[in-house]
C-alpha cells in the first residue's frame, strides 16, 4: 500500500493524492493550485500521473482547492465514480461551474489584450456537466465500497457544508483517513467535526499549523467594534469572502448584531452571483446546520441568510451601482484570496481611502493579492495597476473554517495514539508543517511525516 501527494504538499493549495493498493488507484480530491497566477497555471495542467490508471475518485468537500481540476481529469478520460456527500455534490458543481465561466472570461480578456498569447481554459462547461454525470452521492456514516476490496465512510469533518472526513478500510481491516479540511467545535451554521473510529494511518490538513484562533465571541465583539468605528468615520467596509461558508458565516453574524442592537442598521451587500447561489444550497441543506442557526433562526421562522439591510446583486449593474453610494456600507464579494472576481473592483475603488476598512476573514495563500493586503504592504496591484494601501486593514482569524494546531491536536488525541501508526502532514506552508509535527510529537504520537510533492510512501 502507497502513499503519494500530488498537490497540497509542502502547500496549501492544489489537494490531489492517490493511496495505490497495488491493484487499484485511488484519488483522494482533486482540486486546482492558486497563488502566483504563471506558476499556478502551469502547475495546474500537469497532472503529473496516468488519468486512466484512476480506478475511483473521493472527494472531500467542495472548495476549489478540492475539487477545481475534476473536469480536467474527466477531459483527460477519467471514467471512473466520484464519491461524495449530497451537499458537495451541491457545492462542487456550483464552485467547478464558476471556475469555468472565470477561465472563459480569462480568456476572452486575453484575446482582446494580447491577440497572440495562447491561453485556453483548463476546461469548460461541458466537462463540469460530465464529470457531474460521475458523481455517486453518499451520506455521512454510510459504508459504500471501492475497487480491490476497499471501502469508505464520510465522517462530517465540520468545516463546509458537506464536507467529509474520508476513512478507507481494507479487507485486512487497515484503516487509513484522509481529514481533507478539519473544521473547528464551536463555530455556528456548521456542526462540530465529529469523531472517526481508530485508524492506522492519518492524512491531516496543517494550514494553521501554527497559528491559534480567538475565540468566537471574541470575532463578534471586535466585527461589531470595526463597523461601528468605520461607520462613525463615514467609510465602507470591504470583506473579501470565499462564496461557500465564510459567506454565509459573515451574513450570520452580522445578522446577529444587528437583531441584537450591536451595530446600527446598514446596507450590506452580497456581490458574488456564486455567493449568492452557494447561499441558495445551504437553505436547502439544513440537515448540515447546527443548534446555534436552530436557537438563533429556524426555530422562529428566521431565515438566517435574509433579512432587510441584506441585498444580493444580481448582475453587472447592480455591483456597479454600489460604487455610486457614498454613505457607509458593506460590501461582502469573492474571490477570498482577492485574485479574480467582483472584489478586484470593490478594492480598487475603496484601499486608497483612510475612511474605509478592508477586513480579512480566511486564509491568503502566499502570492496573492489577498496575502500583500493582510501583509499591509504600502503599494498593491490591482489589475496591473498600482493602488495605494490607505485602507485599515483588519484580520479576524477566527472566522477560519480551518482547525488551527490546538483543534488539530485535541481532535487527534481522542483517537488510540497506540493503534496510530504514523500521521501524514500536508495542506499547510512550511513553518505550519513543522510547528504541528513537532506538537504532534510532543503530544504522543509515534511517527509525523511532512510530506513532498510526488514522492511515494510505502504504508505497509
Amino acid at each position: 500500500m502507497k502513499f503519494t501527494s500530488y498537490g497540497a504538499a509542502r502547500e496549501v493549495t492544489g489537494s490531489n493524492h492517490i493511496l495505490d493498493t497495488g491493484s487499484a488507484k485511488i484519488m483522494i480530491d482533486c482540486g486546482l493550485f492558486q497563488g502566483h497566477r504563471i506558476k499556478a497555471e502551469e502547475k495546474n495542467r500537469q497532472l503529473n500521473y496516468q488519468v486512466d490508471e484512476i480506478d475511483s475518485v473521493i472527494l472531500t468537500h467542495g472548495h476549489c482547492d478540492h475539487c477545481g481540476r475534476l473536469p480536467l481529469i474527466r477531459k483527460n478520460g477519467y471514467k471512473g465514480n466520484v464519491y461524495a456527500t449530497p451537499a458537495t455534490r451541491d457545492i462542487a458543481g456550483l464552485v467547478m461551474a464558476d471556475t469555468a465561466f472565470l477561465q472563459q472570461k480569462d480568456a476572452e480578456w486575453l484575446r482582446k489584450k494580447k491577440p497572440n498569447h495562447p491561453f485556453q481554459p483548463l476546461f469548460n462547461q461541458n466537462d463540469v456537466t460530465e464529470i457531474l454525470n460521475q458523481f455517486v452521492t453518499v451520506s455521512y456514516n454510510r459504508e459504500f465500497f471501492l475497487p480491490d476490496g476497499l471501502k469508505c465512510e464520510f465522517y462530517d469533518a465540520g468545516h463546509i457544508l458537506g464536507s467529509g472526513i474520508a476513512v478507507i478500510e481494507t479487507p485486512d481491516k487497515t484503516r487509513i483517513a484522509f481529514t481533507g479540511d478539519l473544521g473547528r467545535a464551536g463555530l455556528p451554521i456548521i456542526r462540530d467535526p465529529k469523531p472517526i473510529p481508530d485508524v492506522d494511518y492519518l492524512v491531516c490538513e496543517s494550514t494553521y499549523g501554527n497559528r491559534l484562533h480567538d475565540p468566537i465571541d471574541f470575532a463578534m465583539e471586535e466585527l461589531a467594534e470595526i463597523v461601528n468605528k468605520t461607520y462613525n468615520r463615514g467609510g465602507k467596509i470591504i470583506i473579501p469572502s470565499f462564496a461557500v461558508e465564510r459567506t454565509q458565516e459573515v451574513i450570520y453574524f452580522l445578522h446577529r448584531l444587528i437583531d441584537e442592537g450591536k451595530i446600527p442598521h446598514i446596507d450590506i451587500f452580497i456581490d458574488s452571483p456564486m455567493a449568492s447561489n452557494a447561499t441558495t444550497i445551504f437553505r436547502i441543506h439544513q440537515e448540515c446546520f447546527d443548534e446555534s442557526v436552530r436557537e438563533h433562526f429556524l426555530m422562529d421562522n428566521k431565515n438566517p441568510f435574509g433579512f432587510d439591510d441584506l441585498h444580493y446583486t444580481t448582475n453587472v449593474t447592480e455591483s456597479k451601482r454600489i460604487n455610486d453610494i457614498k454613505e457607509p456600507v458593506i460590501i461582502v464579494s469573492s474571490s477570498g484570496m482577492c485574485e479574480a472576481g467582483r472584489i478586484l473592483h470593490h478594492l480598487k475603488n475603496n484601499i486608497e481611502d483612510p475612511k474605509n476598512t478592508v477586513i480579512i476573514v480566511g486564509f491568503m495563500a502566499a502570492d496573492t493579492l489577498g496575502r500583500r493586503i493582510a501583509e499591509k504592504r504600502e503599494e498593491v496591484k490591482i489589475f496591473g495597476q498600482p493602488y495605494k494601501l490607505r485602507a485599515e486593514v483588519k484580520i479576524l482569524n477566527t472566522f477560519s473554517a480551518h482547525a488551527d494546531y490546538k483543534e488539530i491536536i485535541a481532535y487527534i488525541r481522542k483517537l488510540n495514539l497506540n493503534r496510530l501508526r504514523k500521521i501524514f502532514l500536508v495542506h499547510g506552508e512550511d513553518d505550519a508543517l513543522e510547528n504541528l509535527s513537532g506538537e504532534l510529537l510532543k503530544n504522543g504520537v509515534k511517527e509525523v511525516q511532512i510530506v513532498d510533492p510526488m514522492t511515494e510512501y510505502n504504508l505497509y
